[in-house]
């Protein structure tokens, strides 16, 4: 081994990553979130020129910045390729001039990478396409129509359940100069519009179309697969690297990232086959395209490209019956054997390496890597004088995981009617009357000098984003949301900063909620808090003209609600644990801020109710009801929110740490002997 070299090499390399640090370069491109914050700002000020300016830029930089990380890796990949290593420094060698290259790369494109660190809010956003709702807005106000539909539809993709885009879509089909062309979805992915154009030609029997656009979608899924792989080399979060104590060995933390990135890269499968706006995969999807081709190369009489279109599918799903005897039948007509596709052979041997890794490095932290199926076989087809078979077009969606509901142990029966125990509370409407399944509409659960002390205590203790991870318009941005929990309120009333008595009642009336949908649903074990809110939102001045959003879009809340496959898969990030939802009106004093209920379509209402002090709706939490907030366009709507589950391991924290508040401070009452003291003064 040449010694002399290695160290040399390694050195060198060493040198490169400090001048690529110290590199500055007269290319810089302006950072999106900066941009996109501009754009909000305008859309605020009515200033619709500069919405679409600031908005258009933020998409294109947006694009740009993941443009480049892409050739720049790919670039870097082929200029740098891991080959064999006599050497540990050799490797290092590799990876230091590999980082360098990176470097240099990205920053002449778009300037240090340091400007375009973006939080994952502005990331999430640009993902569930933000930006056009703002830009379809503005270039309505700009009467700009072809362009507002553009935006309107591209936004609307990815937010099918968005009511009020829907009906927009709708008016501005009925608008003068607006054509069909206009309709446009900036955002599509060029593998699945090919796919989808290859689909209806293949359905109306137009078996060439068909081939030329299944065939250019191929092409376009195999390219968007090497950029979806090469976005999964940047930074990676592993979570035990979040425990202090863990302090991993320089191969360790090589395993660590590489097995964050394979983890990435594999769903790709996933993610490839996932339409916007959609929680889950096409069915089948990557595998269809050869069985669609396959089919069709058949009915044009090219057996040799049929048979090597099937033999593909057996990659994907080996042995499977139908297609096996289509292979038959195609060797039996030809005569003579063929190979594999290639593009189909390449990407499944790469495929199986990753697995093979996954598993390996899945063992190597200790847990135990899933492997599954991602394209999900339909079945065999029955096949009538051994004349090959095509899909159906069956395109269903599957759950990312397998929907289990493990909260509770203990199968409910579905009941309702049970007493409302206090005299005061009346029966509205129950499930039959709401035009769904447990659902409940109560009045005076609470009085009105209830009403006005909890909406006291909301303008004392409510923070601008307390249980929206600090977000003050987490559903919209017309308007704030300031909460509090029943574990804040009573430490501000501890502390003397709010009358301890409000705090009281405050924790009592959500234990008084909590009893009602107990008894009226007759659930036969205990209803444990999951969590409790005290919620105020408010109308910002100046921003409700035209608005075409809700309040709270159309959601369920122990599932992930998906309109388009009239499914709600219970997984996460869906709090799947929650069984049972209410909420407890405070005031009914300001505009709009109707609940709704709603078909699994999330666009046919079923029923719609106006809040009113003391009036509570409670239901089931799962996606039998799907609802939303029609959007408050003026004053402040004031609620108590609350969630409950019936398994105990899921209990809210900050309510058991509220018990042992409650308990003190009885206590403490009982020591003073009735004496009006503040608990405060003690301390």
């Amino acid at each position: 081994m040449d010694v002399n070299f290695s160290i040399n090499s390694y050195f060198a390399g060493i040198l490169l990553i400090f001048q690529a640090v110290l590199h500055s370069t007269s290319a810089s491109l302006e950072p999106y979130d900066l941009l996109y914050d501009n754009g909000v700002e305008a859309f605020y000020s009515s200033d619709y020129k500069n919405v679409v300016y600031y908005m258009e830029k933020a998409l294109s930089s947006y694009s740009e910045i993941r443009q480049t990380k892409i050739r720049c890796r790919l670039k870097c990949k082929d200029q740098h390729p891991f080959d064999s290593f006599p050497s540990d420094l050799q490797f290092f060698d590799i990876v230091l001039r590999k980082a360098s290259c990176l470097n240099d790369c990205i920053e002449a494109k778009v300037g240090s990478q340091s400007m375009h660190k973006v939080s994952e809010d502005v990331i999430q956003d640009f993902h569930r396409r933000i930006p056009y709702n703002f830009l379809q807005r503005a270039y309505y106000k700009l009467k700009q129509l072809d362009k507002a539909a553009a935006a309107a539809h591209t936004y609307f993709q990815a937010n099918p359940e968005h009511v009020e885009m829907g009906q927009n879509l709708e008016q501005y089909k009925a608008m003068e100069g607006v054509q069909e062309e206009h309709f446009i979805d900036r955002e599509a992915r060029p593998h699945q519009k090919a796919f989808m154009a290859g689909v209806k030609f293949y359905d109306r029997g137009d078996y060439g179309k068909a081939i030329k656009l299944f065939e250019e979608a191929l092409a376009e899924y195999y390219k968007a697969d090497v950029e979806c792989r090469a976005l999964c080399e940047g930074p990676q979060r592993f979570d035990e690297h979040d425990h202090l104590q863990y302090r991993p060995s320089l191969y360790e933390l090589i395993s660590d990232h590489f097995t964050q990135v394979l983890h990435c890269e594999h769903e790709c499968v996933r993610d490839l086959a996932t339409r916007p706006g959609r929680l889950s995969p096409m069915e089948n999807y990557l595998p269809l395209h050869y069985d669609y081709l396959q089919f069709a190369y058949f009915k044009v009489d090219k057996i040799h490209e049929a048979l090597e279109c099937a033999q593909s599918y057996l990659l994907f799903h080996e042995g499977e019956e139908f297609m096996t005897e289509n292979v038959d039948y195609y060797r039996e007509v030809l005569g003579y054997a063929v190979e594999l596709r290639q593009d189909a052979d390449r990407y499944m041997k790469r495929h199986r390496q990753e697995l093979d890794l996954l598993v390996l490095g899945s063992e190597n932290l200790g847990v135990e890597y899933a492997e599954g199926n991602y394209w999900n076989s339909p079945g065999g087809r029955e096949d009538v004088n051994r004349i090959p078979s095509g899909t159906d077009g069956w395109m269903e969606y599957v759950p990312i995981s397998e929907k289990k509901n493990v909260s509770v142990d203990v199968v409910q029966e579905l009941r309702e009617g049970g007493p409302l125990l206090y005299d005061s509370v009346r029966l509205v409407q129950n499930s039959e009357a709401l035009n769904g399944t447990q659902r409940v509409l109560l009045d005076d659960v609470i009085s009105e000098d209830e009403c006005s002390d909890l909406k006291n205590l909301a303008h004392a203790v409510t923070m601008a984003g307390d249980g929206y991870r600090g977000k003050m318009s987490p559903h919209t941005p017309n308007e704030k949301f300031e909460g509090a929990t029943v574990l804040k309120t009573l430490q501000y009333g501890y502390e003397g900063r709010i009358p301890l008595r409000s705090a009281r009642m405050f924790y009592d009336i959500s234990e008084k909620a909590r009893r009602i949908i107990e008894s009226y649903f007759m659930l036969n074990s205990t209803l444990h808090f999951s969590y409790t809110h005290l919620v105020c939102r408010t109308a910002i001045s100046g921003q409700q003209d035209h608005r075409n959003d809700l309040s709270h879009p159309i959601h369920a809340d122990n599932c992930l609600l998906d309109p388009e496959a009239n499914e709600c898969w219970k997984e996460p990030p869906a709090y799947t644990y929650r069984d049972y939802s209410a909420l407890l009106y405070l005031n009914g004093d300001f505009e709009g801020g109707e609940f709704i209920f709603t078909e699994m379509d999330a666009k046919t209402v079923t029923a719609s109710i106006k809040p009113k002090c003391g009036r509570m709706v409670g239901f089931s939490s799962g996606g039998e009801n799907p609802h939303g907030v029609r959007a408050v366009t003026s004053g402040q709507r004031c609620a108590v929110a609350l969630w409950f589950t019936l398994d105990p391991l899921f209990r809210e924290l900050e309510r058991l740490q509220a018990d042992e508040v409650m308990e003190s401070l009885n206590n403490q009452q009982q020591w003073d002997y009735g004496l009006n003291i503040n608990p405060k003064d003690e301390l």
